[in-house]
């Protein structure tokens, strides 16, 4: 893992039984299979987001597992990539949200360079097997940064969509966070209660109401609003 300002506060981890099972294991399968995301992409959202600057975490449950998908942020493709159905949904949420352009792209990485951690449970999969990578050892180690997220001062936002991700609220203090919750957005269940969420704005408002800078969540700003001013109003009309 490459060093940033989570090394030190995760560092312990790295020394723990499990944290070596798990790359034995994760390096074995690597010489039997396609894995994703490549290993220089796995902590690419603690890499793109230093914990300093988190202020909005999203959490997913593992990486795509289809070819050229996964790149270290979970929801999130790789520019050219057809999006995946949860992403469109998510995509459609943010447009009646906050009125955003339904962007081209898949790529988050706007948003993780923002202080928004996009952060899967599990960080790696075998190729065209979702789930065979979980209970191996990242759930210990990513509990261990959501944990390490909610220590910090600042008020931080954590959106969590999916009965998965709902059951992390236990490791959040949530007298000092907020913390956002919904049906996951996927297509078995985005009409059971994500649609009409409006999470985007809402994580703006906590936001602001703390102190703290909004998310400029439109990927694709109009030529002619470049700050986002337009979307800032819209999130404030709210």
């Amino acid at each position: 893992m490459t060093t940033t300002d989570w090394n030190p506060l995760l560092r312990g981890e790295f020394e723990k039984d499990y944290w070596k099972q798990l790359q034995r294991f994760i390096a074995e399968e690597r010489t039997r299979a396609a894995v994703f995301p490549p290993p220089e992409e796995t902590f690419a959202a603690l890499h793109l987001t230093p914990f300093s600057e988190v202020k909005v975490l999203i959490l997913g449950q593992d990486p795509y597992h289809g070819p050229g998908q996964a790149h270290g942020l979970c929801f999130s493709v790789r520019d050219g990539v057809t999006l995946p159905p949860s992403l469109q949904n998510i995509y459609r949420e943010l447009h009646d949200d906050l009125g955003c352009q339904i962007p081209a792209t898949g790529d988050l990485s706007a948003w993780a360079r923002q202080g928004v951690l996009l952060l899967n449970a599990v960080l790696t999969v075998r190729a065209r097997s979702a789930g065979s990578h979980a209970n191996k050892g990242w759930e210990r180690f990513t509990d261990e940064v959501i944990r390490t997220v909610s220590a910090k001062p600042e008020r931080v936002v954590f959106i969590l969509w999916g009965a998965y991700a709902r059951k992390k609220t236990a490791l959040i203090d949530r007298d000092r966070h907020t913390v956002l919750e919904s049906a996951h957005p996927s297509p078995l269940s985005a009409h059971n209660g994500f649609f009409g969420s409006r999470p985007f704005s809402a994580a703006n408002r906590a936001l602001e109401a703390a102190g703290r800078p909004p998310v400029r969540w439109c990927l694709d700003e109009p030529p002619d609003d470049p700050t986002g001013d337009a979307r800032m109003t819209t999130v404030r009309s709210q």
